[in-house]
């Protein structure tokens, strides 16, 4: 029913060409041998330019029906909350499907695999006394409940794993059938690697005929990965031809999307941590099941996201980690979108406060502008009379950079600059009255004024951020078992100012991106609070110490 539903726009093709005249393979292999370069497809010029795992090189995104692309999104797996990497990946693909929906005029099919069964699922139901069932569907709603709390637009359809076993098991058998996959006396099944031979690699330089590892499993060989997992005592399981088990990592994506999008997908994204070995295996995987030259023409990936001051990506595993809820209990959706923004989505990015800040400032500015914008239409903003005609030019230009950034591999840094200046631009005549240039008799009165204000910002926000410290460690109360501590009545207390004076720290921030509209800078820093107006290129700075 689902492949009958997406078969209008997802358009079935026939096996791809056989390797062509690609470029990419000879200048990323550095000597080692020669992989299966990849084929342009045919079909319909996007008009957008993508960077492609597969070719190593930004290639014409070719869809292989015209105004539709099929997407495939490797989804979570659902064994605890997602965190903000997680987050950074999936908001970085929901502007990129926004952006050729909304400026390319391409319908989006997208589909996202839910892994529901897994060695991490089954270790933690065990922790928390539950099934693993039950442990993944509370971990799945908790994930969606993220992503609309993110505004992530859902896929078309999410499609489960235990679902989908009948369909998992019939997957494997056709590659055994094919000759790529063994079974074991153990009731595992492999994917043979060494048979796949050169054509394994298309996103690494690992092969088949490089040293293996060391094997204590029944494998043939080291690099040989799993399709179907032989039941463990206590695990659940499902019946096959090769004794009761459950699917492999790696078989679940490959199934689900092939059962949805057949022998051809136009996208496959994900995080750069699965390109090996997950989408790898997908790959191989596929293209032995269809028989096909080239299954997934196009892998799109995002890049990680370091916590400031780390080489390390932010992880469960490194316990570095923010979740996603904690994270919007500080910040919003949309001050996290335009950090997103502001760097390429294939860039590994690094979050802080002080980057936090910096995208919260850009919405204010973005805020302010529209306000003015809408007083002076209204009549109700005194300025000099505004240019409307070059503001029109500036604005058709922005169009013109925007739709180009967005064309080069979705350069979204690069449109939010442009858009940035046009803003720049419009405040300049928006606020032709009230810039007052710093000179002549009413220098000192501006001055005076902006001290002043400044100074009262500063207490107020010295007042917000001025909370208890937390309780040292106190000591046990005999009988006293269950009762709140000290340390704990304190945190509590602390998260109560923290929520009662949050107004305030937000009023500060949006005084100072009104101010900044203006060209008044203001920056807090350790001890003190410190301002400039820029205007004509020329600044004056003065420091106001925090009482």
């Amino acid at each position: 029913m689902l492949r009958g539903a997406v078969a209008a726009v997802a358009r079935r093709r026939g096996p791809g060409p056989g390797p062509g005249g690609g470029k990419a393979a000879a200048r990323w292999c550095c000597g080692a041998a020669r992989r299966r370069e990849w084929v342009p497809p045919a079909g319909r010029d996007s008009g957008i330019v993508a960077y492609n795992s597969r070719s190593r090189s930004k290639e014409p995104l070719v869809l292989a029906t015209e105004g539709a692309a099929t997407w495939y999104s490797c989804g979570p797996t659902v064994y605890d909350r997602a965190h903000l990497g997680h987050a950074c990946s999936y908001v970085r693909f929901d502007i990129i499907r926004r952006i050729m929906t909304r400026f390319f005029g391409i319908e989006v099919i997208m589909v996202m695999g839910i892994t529901d069964i897994d060695d991490k699922i089954i270790k933690r139901a065990n922790e928390m006394n539950i099934s693993p069932v039950a442990l993944a569907r509370i971990y799945e709603e908790d994930f969606k409940q993220d992503m609309a709390a993110l505004k992530v637009l859902p896929p078309t359809v999410y499609i489960r794993v235990t679902d989908n076993i009948p369909q998992i098991i019939s997957f494997i058998k056709t590659i055994i059938a094919s000759g790529q996959a063994y079974a074991t006396s153990q009731g595992n099944v492999y994917f043979d690697v060494k048979s796949w031979g050169k054509r394994y690699g298309v996103l690494t330089t690992i092969y088949p005929d490089t040293q293996d590892e060391a094997a204590d499993t029944d494998k043939r060989h080291g690099k040989d990965f799993a399709l179907w997992k032989a039941a463990k005592p206590q695990e659940p399981s499902w019946a096959s031809p090769w004794g009761k088990g459950r699917p492999g990592w790696h078989i679940e994506c490959s199934t689900i999307s092939s059962a949805v999008f057949g022998k051809q997908l136009d996208i496959h994204t994900g995080g750069i941590d699965l390109a090996f070995p997950h989408h790898e295996n997908e790959i191989a995987q596929c293209e032995a099941y269809h028989q096909c030259e080239q299954w997934g023409n196009y892998f799109l990936h995002s890049g990680h996201l370091h916590v400031k001051g780390s080489q390390e990506k932010m992880s469960k595993s490194l316990k570095n980690y923010i979740t996603i809820k904690d994270f919007l209990k500080k910040f919003s959706s949309d001050q996290f979108r335009m950090f997103c923004l502001r760097s390429r989505y294939s860039s590994a990015v690094e979050f802080s406060d002080e980057s936090m800040d910096d995208a919260k400032h850009l919405l204010q500015a973005i805020s302010s502008f529209i306000r003015d914008g809408n007083a002076y239409i209204k009549g109700q903003l005194v300025c000099d009379p505004v240019r409307e005609d070059i503001l029109w030019e500036r604005l058709a230009n922005t169009k013109v950079t925007v739709k180009a950034a967005f064309a080069d591999d979705f350069d979204t840094s690069r449109a939010v600059a442009a858009i940035m200046d046009l803003i720049h631009h419009g405040n300049r005549q928006l606020k032709a009255v009230t810039k007052v240039a710093l000179g002549g008799g009413d220098s000192a009165v501006l001055s005076n004024v902006i001290d002043e204000l400044v100074r009262f910002r500063s207490k107020v926000r010295h007042y917000a951020l001025a909370l208890p410290e937390e309780a040292a460690e106190a000591v046990p109360v005999e009988g006293a078992a269950g009762a709140k501590g000290p340390k704990q009545e304190q945190k509590e207390r602390r998260q109560q100012l923290m929520q009662e004076r949050k107004p305030l720290l937000e009023a500060c921030d949006s005084l100072r991106g009104d101010l900044a509209a203006f060209g008044i800078h203001i920056k807090d820093r350790a001890a003190v609070s410190t301002w400039e107006i820029v205007e004509g290129g020329q600044a004056e700075q003065q420091t106001e110490e925090k009482s």
